[in-house]
């Protein structure tokens, strides 16, 4: 009787795998990107790269199945930690950004991570800044605080 029970949930688990069933929905990322700016809870363009008169970047999350957790906005340039900005996730698809007051002298690479609170990384994302991009540009909804960032989210 164990023996027949183990094969069909092996079985099952194998069908499950082979043909993508492991679930309806599950907890992921389901956009991450910079962008210029944020309007009506969404990214005006993508960059991936931003000239040095560029003022501000946004980073845009859309996040689904995560209600209930906290996630962060972990910003770096090459490779050091530049802020953090952390979101309580409140419903089943939350749209989230955070945005930087860029600085001349700070050319070069910046990543964005979507962090748990356990460390995980969910998403990341790579931007030039200073390498001949166009200048970011765009009106937003979010609140922008000198030197950081801050964001506002809502499904």
């Amino acid at each position: 009787m164990f023996n027949t029970w183990l094969t069909t949930a092996l079985f099952i688990a194998l069908l499950m795998t082979t043909f993508g069933l492991q679930g309806v929905s599950a907890a992921e990322v389901t956009r991450a990107q910079f962008t210029s700016g944020v309007m009506d809870r969404e990214p005006v363009d993508a960059v991936t790269g931003v000239s040095a008169d560029t003022d501000t970047v946004y980073f845009y999350t859309e996040l689904r199945d995560l209600q209930g957790t906290r996630v962060t906005h972990r910003w770096e340039h090459d490779g050091e930690p530049m802020a953090e900005v952390g979101f309580d996730v409140g419903g089943p698809r939350w749209r989230v950004w955070s945005s930087k007051q860029m600085e001349p002298e700070l050319t070069g690479t910046w990543r964005a991570y979507v962090v748990t609170e356990g460390g995980s990384v969910l998403a990341s994302e790579e931007m030039s800044f200073g390498a001949g991009g166009s200048p970011a540009t765009g009106d937003s909804e979010s609140i922008t605080v000198p030197e950081t960032h801050f964001m506002r989210s809502g499904s």
